[in-house]
């Protein structure tokens, strides 16, 4: 079992412009909180949406069952809810309704209390020409260092 839990959504950042970042708890069962100390997660393909009852839940985050459970395991894809204040949730609610923005999971760890946490963010899908802006910007900012490197 790993000390620090640290999964990311490395895409999240590429693909979308980030706006605003919440931290959530997570709702869990025993072998899932399990799977998730041993780092057996992904939220690379995931998302959040809210349901009519104005909760939300995250979509298609991947939990592998647990090695050693017996047939309590849990289901690796079932949606798990998140827990905000109020206050958050329906201003999410709002900007997600109106705005037309999304919410994506970033990062999904365990705090110094043991409890997992997952940080999201409001976010607005980016166009291609966007993306291509990103590549240039990171490609330059690489070639940059590499010159400076040279000089020391």
């Amino acid at each position: 079992m790993q000390k620090n839990v640290n999964i990311l959504n490395k895409k999240a950042k590429f693909q979308y412009e980030i706006l605003d970042k919440y931290t959530a708890g997570i709702v869990l069962t025993g072998t899932e909180i399990k799977s998730i100390r041993y780092s057996k997660a992904s939220i690379a393909e995931s998302f959040c949406e809210f349901n009519e009852r104005g909760e939300l839940f995250v979509i298609n985050m991947t939990i592998e069952e647990y090695l050693y459970g017996t047939y309590f395991n849990h289901k690796p894809k079932a949606e798990r809810k998140l827990l905000l204040n109020r206050k958050e949730l329906k201003k999410l609610e709002r900007d997600v309704n109106t705005k037309g923005l999304t919410v994506i999971p970033l990062r999904l760890y365990i705090n110094e209390n043991g409890f997992a946490k997952l940080e999201i963010a409001l976010a607005k899908g980016k166009k291609i020409f966007d993306k291509r802006e990103t590549i240039k910007d990171r490609d330059n900012k690489r070639n940059l260092d590499r010159i400076k490197k040279n000089f020391k």
